[in-house]
């Protein structure tokens, strides 16, 4: 915690109401009360004296504490050595200080509100449970009537942020797992998208912290926006491996099982490595962003960016390596044996056709006669 800012309230100010009659009759000025007050309630540094082989600093600390304090500091002496001081010129009351602002709670009143600003580089988190700490030990202490009432709490929007990321990624990967069962009743398939989303935003989290950046509100919406996406060329490669042993096994089995799949991964890896790093790079231009603008969002592009470059990798090393190791379990059905699919070709070849019919009337040329 850097500062508290306070706003509203009242600040305890000690005031000198000088007489002037009375300061003109000792032959005052005024300077000379101001004078006097200051010095009067400041710290007087002396010399050293040593003192057992030790060197002992020798310091007046004068700071008035009470009005009284204050109606007694000496002002100057009469010819008789009478002192004047300046309850014989004017006199010291508790006022409060110029006021700069004011505070309502809910319209019910004025209260004093307290700003917690943090430092730069802290957690807020651990910020928040540290103020909190403090103020239940320090509230038993307040004086009667006084309460301190949390009013703009961080700490619940950074849980429900994190709270909101963690529901995310568990709906996806659940989401994703459902439907790769569903069409491909392969239980390994639908394993591989499930390892790659947390695997690559902890990784991506490295060069996060390796460029300094820390982990805010709008970097965790980053990977909230990117979680849809890493999963893509896994589905995709899940997909096309997936068919192509189907094939393979309806061909009898001409070849080794782990060539047919990574001819698989080199037939859809280099597209779905590309279209994840034209996603990355679509955030770039956020990056030059200026003023609040770049600190608001550049978190958020960071975040994004780094998740789809290592979904990319991820989708050429880890998703094959998977793919080769998982496939061994398990059996690949055919997709023309799995009912949802046979009803949804049924329902897309009259479509197609129609499709590529009128498409085939409209665009292509007449033959020549």
């Amino acid at each position: 915690m850097a500062d508290v800012a306070s706003v509203g309230g009242y600040v305890r100010q000690y005031q000198v109401n000088v007489d002037p009659n009375r300061l003109h009759a000792h032959g005052l000025p005024k300077s000379r009360v101001v004078d006097a007050v200051r010095g009067g309630n400041n710290d007087v540094g002396g010399r050293l004296i040593e003192f057992g082989g030790r060197e002992h600093m020798v310091r007046g600390r004068g700071y008035a504490r009470s009005v009284a304090d204050f109606e007694n500091i000496v002002l100057a002496a009469t010819d008789g050595g009478t002192p004047v001081r300046i309850k014989d010129v004017g006199q010291v009351t508790l006022g409060p200080d110029l006021r700069r602002g004011a505070a309502d709670l809910d319209g019910k009143g004025e209260v004093v509100s307290g700003i917690v600003i943090m430092g730069h580089g802290e957690n807020a988190l651990a910020v928040v449970d540290r103020v909190r700490a403090r103020l239940r030990e320090i509230e038993g202490g307040l004086p009667e009537g006084v309460k301190v009432v949390p009013i703009d709490d961080r700490s619940d929007l950074i849980r429900r942020s994190v709270d909101n990321l963690r529901r995310t990624l568990v709906e996806i990967m659940i989401t994703v797992a459902a439907v790769i069962l569903l069409f491909l009743w392969h239980v390994p398939s639908a394993i591989i998208p499930v390892f790659t989303i947390p695997i690559a935003v902890l990784i991506a989290f490295i060069p996060f912290r390796a460029l300094g950046l820390s982990a805010n509100i709008m970097s965790l919406g980053g990977i909230a926006i990117a979680v849809g996406a890493l999963v893509d060329a896994a589905i995709v490669v899940v997909e096309q491996t997936h068919k192509k042993l189907e094939i393979w096994d309806r061909e009898g089995r001409p070849q080794d099982q782990g060539s047919v799949i990574l001819s698989a991964v080199k037939e859809v890896g280099g597209p779905s490595f590309f279209a994840l790093l034209v996603i990355a790079v679509a955030f770039l231009p956020v990056l030059t962003l200026e003023a609040q603008e770049g600190r608001l969002f550049k978190p958020l592009a960071h975040t994004k960016s780094l998740c789809m470059v290592v979904a990319a990798v991820l989708a050429i090393t880890l998703d094959p390596a998977l793919r080769l190791l998982l496939v061994r379990f398990g059996r690949i059905r055919s997709e023309e044996r799995h009912p949802i699919s046979r009803l949804l070709m049924r329902l897309y070849a009259p479509v197609a056709a129609w499709s590529l019919l009128a498409g085939r009337g409209s665009c292509w040329p007449a033959p020549a006669r």
